[in-house]
């Protein structure tokens, strides 16, 4: 049986894995960012600084969550199939 460490398929699914991980944590953070943005304008003084700050995050978090998401979901199906067929 193979272990990730001399298969180089899984060795370079488990980094871009990490990658993934790291894309998805950056993105939310991205979103997290604009909603705080977004309310603190809201309660206080919502002018153009806001708003670019708000549409920043927004669009960030989702250029980053994208492929983050797709290719989160395409390792796990990919190791679930390894899983299945023994290797």
């Amino acid at each position: 049986m193979n272990t990730p460490t001399n298969d180089p398929v899984r060795a370079r699914r488990q980094q871009i894995a990490k990658y993934t991980k790291l894309a998805n944590r950056l993105g939310y953070l991205c979103w997290l960012v604009a909603l705080v943005t977004f309310f603190v304008g809201f309660i206080g003084s919502f002018n153009d600084t806001v708003s670019t700050i708000v549409i920043a995050g927004l669009v960030a978090g989702s250029v980053l969550l994208a492929p983050a998401i797709i290719l989160g979901y395409a390792i796990k199906a990919a190791e679930r199939e390894d899983r299945e067929r023994g290797v």
